[in-house]
């Protein structure tokens, strides 16, 4: 395909295709003659990937060659390029947490709390920062919420972590394993939370509201609670 129809395939730019080229972020086409180029489905996958780093995540375009670049380094080994793809998409707080988290006494009982759910993760883990200065703020406020309210949260993300890494089971090919990576990592995580707050507000209804399964609805019995049966 010319470059006309790459860019309407991709939904990027000729401009910024050609961009990319310059950069090294795409693999230059098939030359047919000066200055002009035939390009296939690979480009079309890669400027996607790029799109994604680059557009929706915010990275910088030499931070995103790098990702692709370690991608193909990486390849034949799912757990780096799943880590490499993992990292490259933490959020810039997330960095910024990690940078002091190993001054943070909470990092004791983020140890506590990996070992209670009997995770593996790399000491250096940006989400362990995260947690620990959770638990700063929670102990700030005079909460009673310490590590160990945690672990239900902890069970129910790793069911949710193994749902995730079903989805790319089996994929071999690097780049194809970075972009569902970048979907499960980056376009997902707002469907999550947002799934999440429904699933508060029907909990919510169900317990204690007017819902159609809520103790106050319509035809529930009084209090709540159900008559015994009959005998």
């Amino acid at each position: 395909m010319r470059i006309s129809e790459l860019s309407r395939r991709s939904g990027v730019p000729i401009t910024t295709i050609k961009y990319y080229l310059r950069e090294g972020l795409l693999h230059p086409g098939r030359a047919t003659a000066p200055n002009q180029a035939e390009y296939d489905e690979s480009h079309v996958r890669r400027l996607r990937l790029v799109r994604a780093l680059v557009g929706v995540r915010g990275l910088s375009v030499g931070a995103a060659k790098e990702v692709l670049g370690g991608v193909y380094e990486r390849e034949g080994d799912p757990h780096r390029v799943l880590g490499l793809v993992l990292g490259a998409t933490a959020d810039a707080a997330d960095t910024g947490y990690a940078a002091g988290a190993a001054e943070s006494p909470r990092m004791t009982e983020v140890d506590a709390l990996m070992d209670a759910l009997g995770w593996q993760v790399s000491e250096g883990a940006s989400g362990k920062a995260v947690v620990a200065r959770t638990l700063d703020t929670l102990a700030e406020l005079g909460t009673d919420y310490d590590w160990k309210r945690l672990v239900p949260y902890g069970e129910l993300a790793a069911r949710i972590a193994a749902v995730d890494l079903d989805g790319i089971e089996g994929i071999s090919d690097p780049l194809e394993m970075a972009e569902r990576a970048l979907v499960l990592t980056v376009l997902l995580e707002p469907a999550l939370m947002a799934l999440r707050r429904l699933a508060q507000e029907h909990q919510s209804a169900v317990r204690r509201g007017t819902g159609p399964e809520g103790p106050d609805a319509p035809g529930a019995p009084a209090g709540g609670v159900s008559p015994a049966p009959a005998p």
